[in-house]
């Protein structure tokens, strides 16, 4: 299902970790990896030092992902981390993108300048985000929240896409109804989901909860003891801004930010 990923690894955290697990799911059989490593030095001998010191960190890198060095593409750039994702992502047309994330949210994000909220806010490819401070495991259950949506549809086809053919992987589709009596429409949605996956040759439980769509979600994955969340995260900025910044999510005000920060295991953004 993949076939262009994108890892932009600063050799901290737990995102070679986690890319090393996923290789052993079948969605990502075939894909080829690119692997990124930026460089923000000033001046020549800082430039040179830098140079060597990141080949070897790619270099360390395919090792510790395990990844078939023909599948792999490395690439060493500088210039400013956020942008470099962006371009090397449009150069290799990634359908998926891998970064870390140290966690931060709300304004704290903008001020730290964190790199993969950023990158998140400009693209519109489905991303992979390792908190640095996680525990990484195998992903063999999966919850997705689905809110009736076009675009949580798609988060739901993913996470079948993800489990279909793999006997130790589940699937748990979460609603929260965020006001009373939304029981109905919750019914409606799970039950389409449920029959959604089916077709896709995928059993799914389901779980309606009740609150705060966000806070309920991160409460979910941890009593599911779930190992990767997939969230749908639309892009509700018109055509013409779609080069600027959504401040309702840099800000925090976003189920998928609080998620983000939040959530006790990696989370798979769909767009």
């Amino acid at each position: 299902m993949f076939r262009n990923i994108l890892v932009a690894d600063s050799g901290k955290g737990h995102v070679e970790t986690m890319v090393g697990m996923m290789q052993r799911v079948p969605s990502f059989a075939g894909a080829r990896f690119t692997l990124l490593h930026v460089l923000d030095v000033q001046g020549k001998n800082s430039l040179t030092d830098g140079m060597e010191a990141g080949a070897r960190l790619l270099a360390q890198a395919v090792g510790a992902m395990k990844l078939d060095p023909a599948t792999v593409t490395t690439v060493l750039r500088q210039g400013d981390i956020k942008q470099t994702v962006l371009a090397v992502a449009d150069e290799i047309n990634a359908d998926l993108m891998v970064m870390g994330s140290r966690g931060v949210g709300r304004l704290q994000s903008i001020l730290v300048n964190s790199a993969s909220q950023y990158v998140f806010q400009l693209s519109n490819r489905p991303m992979l985000l390792v908190r640095d401070d996680l525990y990484v495991r195998h992903p063999n259950r999966l919850l997705v929240a689905v809110d009736g949506t076009t675009m949580s549809d798609s988060a739901l086809n993913l996470a079948c896409d993800l489990a279909r053919g793999v006997d130790s992987m589940t699937v748990r589709v979460v609603h929260v109804s965020s006001q009373r009596g939304g029981s109905q429409v919750a019914e409606r949605i799970l039950d389409k989901a449920r029959l959604s996956a089916r077709r896709l040759g995928v059993d799914v439980e389901i779980e309606e909860r009740n609150g705060n769509p966000a806070q309920e979600i991160c409460a979910a994955v941890e009593d599911s003891n779930s190992d990767l969340l997939v969230l749908a995260s639309p892009d509700r900025r018109p055509t013409v801004a779609r080069n600027l910044v959504d401040l309702d999510k840099l800000l925090g005000s976003s189920v998928s930010d609080y998620v983000r920060v939040k959530a006790p295991c990696p989370v798979l953004l769909v767009r």
